[in-house]
This record gives structure tokens, sequence and C-alpha cells, in this order.
């Protein structure tokens, strides 16, 4: 009998623990945000490679994965039939992760380079934009006439691996210079006068800006470069590259493509 009765006993928590396995498996993860590795390859989910401190292109708000990007990434996925999921990267990381099919696509405020072009292919270009200023106010006077302002005791801040960085590295060689991770790092910077103007993408610039008026800080409106963002995609994967190309075009004709980069850059032409 007692024999029975632990037998039954282990049975029942045999069934239980299932159950439970089961359940945890299936449980809901909040937004769909995971790293790379844990994320195989399927015909069915689309692996979208971001690092979310773009704002206002791609960031967090809260635990959501937000911004003009997002949006997009979305409307993608919902036009390919497929299950979205964000992989937050470093910006450096992201096009090795793609080489190394860890992503499927890279959108993440990416701007189309001769370089990148080497290793990846882009989509078509869906906004113009270009590298802008980010200044003290009280400077305003002193850059009046943008970067043709600058001395040479200036000291300018970039982002690291960017292409505000490789115009600031290759047009002020003989300015002091400081590469930064992330912009709050910048921002930071640029109100304690370690640096005199953060030089990034316009887009974020202007963001910065509103979010900093109240500490003194403001944008030179007027871009120091011509830039094209796009989506970054493995040369093999040329189907995906036709897909993306075919949604942005169908997207910009039916007017929705203007409507999500004005709600998220109200300044954009």
């Amino acid at each position: 009998m007692g024999k029975k009765w632990c037998i039954r006993r282990l049975f029942v928590l045999f069934l239980i623990l299932t159950a439970l396995s089961l359940f945890a498996g299936c449980a809901p993860t909040g937004q769909n945000t995971t790293k790379s590795s844990l994320i195989p390859p399927d015909k069915n989910v689309l692996r979208v490679g971001v690092s979310t401190n773009s704002p206002p292109l791609i960031f967090r708000q809260g635990d959501k994965i937000v911004g003009l990007e997002a949006d997009l990434a979305r409307e993608l996925a919902t036009s390919l039939g497929k299950s979205l999921r964000f992989v937050e990267l470093k910006w450096e990381d992201q096009i090795t992760a793609l080489l190394e099919n860890r992503i499927d696509i890279i959108m993440s405020g990416m701007t189309i380079t001769t370089l990148r072009e080497v290793r990846i292919s882009f989509s078509i270009p869906y906004f113009e934009s270009g590298q802008m200023a980010l200044i003290r106010r009280n400077d305003a006077a002193r850059f009046g006439t943008g970067l043709f302002s600058i001395a040479t005791s200036s000291a300018l801040g970039a982002m690291k691996d960017t292409t505000g960085a490789y115009y600031v590295e290759t047009q002020f060689s003989s300015i002091k210079r400081k590469l930064y991770t992330n912009s709050r790092a910048a921002v930071k910077g640029l109100i304690s006068k370690d640096i005199d103007m953060f030089i990034h993408d316009g887009p974020m610039i202007l963001y910065l800006a509103s979010e900093n008026e109240n500490k003194g800080l403001t944008a030179l409106f007027t871009p120091l470069t011509r830039e094209y963002l796009a989506w970054g995609i493995r040369k093999d994967n040329v189907e995906l590259l036709d897909s993306a190309n075919n949604f942005l075009r169908s997207f910009n004709e039916e007017g929705k493509l203007s409507k999500v980069i004005k709600f998220w850059v109200p300044l954009a032409k």
C-alpha cells in the first residue's frame, strides 16, 4: 500500500512539473526583444537588429522599443506576414551580427556609406538626413557661421563608429576631438564644457536640442552634410532586399511613409 502511494505521488508530481514547464514555455515575454544568440533563423520571423540609443529613430521608452525605425519595422513585418523580433545590439556589433546571420536586417538609423556597401547591401533610402551640431545656446553667436567659426581651441564631440565621427576626424584633424558611446554622455560633456559642439545625425540632434532646451542647449539648424538612411541586409538575401524595397515604394506611394516621418521628425522636409 505504501509503495503504491509513493508511486502515485511521484506520478502526480511529474504531471505538475510537466504542466508548469509547458506553462512557462508559453508565458508571454512582454515586448519581442532579445539577444541575437537566442533567435535562430526562422522563415516566419523577422529578426531586426537595433541599437536603442538614437532617439527619435530608435530608442527605449520604458520597457518598449519605439521610434521611426520601430514603427517601420512593425509595418514591414506585417507586410511580409512575419512575426517581429527586435534584437538589441551595440552599434558597432550590428554589421557583424548581420553577416553572422544572427539578425535578418538592420533598422537602426544607419547611413549608406561606400565602406559599408562593401560588406552589406542597403535598401533604397527612406529618409534624407545629414550631420548637424548641438551647441550651448550662449555660444550661438560664436558659431554664427557654423563650423567655419570653430577655433583651434574648440573641442568637438561625436559618437564612436558613426559618420559624424568620420566627418569630425577628416574635416577637423587639428582640433581636439572626443568620441562617445552614447548621446547622453555627449550631452553631459557639452553642458559641462568638456566639448563645445556635438556632431551627430540631424534627427537626433533636433531631438536632443528639444529635450535639453531648459539646460541651455540648442541646434545649428543648417545641415553639415547630406546623407541617406536605409536598412542593411546581407548581400545573399536578395529576396528580403527586394521585399523591403517593394514595401518602401508602396508605403511611400500611399503617403504613409511621410506621415510616420513627420510624426517622429516634425521638422523633416
